[in-house]
Order: structure tokens, then sequence, then C-alpha cells
């Protein structure tokens, strides 16, 4: 098959849901021309619904060396990197209860991550728990602040909200 051909079955696997055969399609049409970006792009960005992250940037860097030109590959590769720190922030601040970690690496990570994607809310929410773990709730509040303009309808994180206001009425008392 060509890698056209290999390409329209990758997006007939998608419209089926079958995203690992999509993989799979992709793949054979990168190993049939690896040097177009495109299909790099595309196979990133299922990879990246299919949870496989670190894939999913490669081929995103792929197709930005490629055609570092593209704005769409820019930012994708951008929002994946954004996701990728989120993750480790996550495992650190999971790990950290009750160990003697770096606490400030996760605020580290997530600040990063925000730069990377300034409209990635998970990114926001998982700052204001760094911040709030550091003993800083008014950074923590800051950060909530950010994520609920960009979701003003959310309640769950209006509730977050409150419950940082609380705690942060208890620290200055």
């Amino acid at each position: 098959m060509s890698p056209g051909d290999y390409v329209k079955e990758a997006y007939r696997c998608i419209l089926r849901s079958d995203f690992e055969e999509a993989i799979v399609c992709f793949e054979a049409a990168i190993a049939a021309n690896p040097n177009d970006p495109e299909v790099r792009y595309r196979c990133s960005i299922t990879y990246a619904r299919s949870g496989k992250l670190e894939k999913a940037a490669e081929h995103a860097r792929a197709a930005v060396k490629l055609d570092g030109a593209k704005p769409d590959y820019r930012l994708h590769l951008q929002h994946l990197q954004a996701m990728l720190h989120v993750q480790v922030a996550k495992r650190l601040l999971e790990e950290a209860v009750g160990s003697m970690s770096n606490p400030y690496r996760p605020v580290t990570l997530l600040k990063e991550a925000v730069k990377l994607d300034p409209l990635y809310g998970d990114a926001y929410v998982w700052l204001a728990i760094a911040y709030s773990r550091v003993n800083d709730p008014l950074a923590a509040i800051a950060a909530m602040k950010e994520v609920i303009l960009l979701h003003p309808d959310d309640e769950g994180l209006k509730e977050l909200m409150k419950d940082l206001q609380i705690s942060l009425q208890k620290y200055v008392q």
C-alpha cells in the first residue's frame, strides 16, 4: 500500500473508534514516507487520544522538525509538553505525601505547563494544589481564578476555590 492508502485506512479505523489499529496504519504510512510532517502530526494526535503521551510527543517533535512553520504543529507539541509536565507533577505530588522530596518541583513543572499552554485548565488546577501543598494559599487562589476564567460554569472549580479561601482564612488567623 502507498502512504496515502495507509492514511485513508487510519481514518477508517478512527471512524470505527479503533485507535490502536489507526496507530498501526499511521506508523506504516510513516515507515513508507518518514518525511511527511502532516502524517506525523495526525499520528501524534491519535497517540495522544490513546493516552500515549510520550509517543505522541515524539511524533509531534518530528512534525515540527520537518515543518516548523506550521503553527498547528507547534501548538500541538506545546500542549503535549504541558500534559507531560502535569503528568509528572501529579506523580510527584502523589509521592510527596509523607516523603522528603522537593515540594517546589511540582510548582516549577506546573508553571512551565501553564506557560506552554495557557488554555490547559488541568495545569492551573494542579498548580493550585501544588501551591497549597507548599503553604502558599494566595498563589493557589490566583491559579484557581485563572482556571475559573477559562471554565466559568464549572461548579467543581468554584467549590475548590471556596475550600482554598477557607484555608487562606485559617492560614491568616
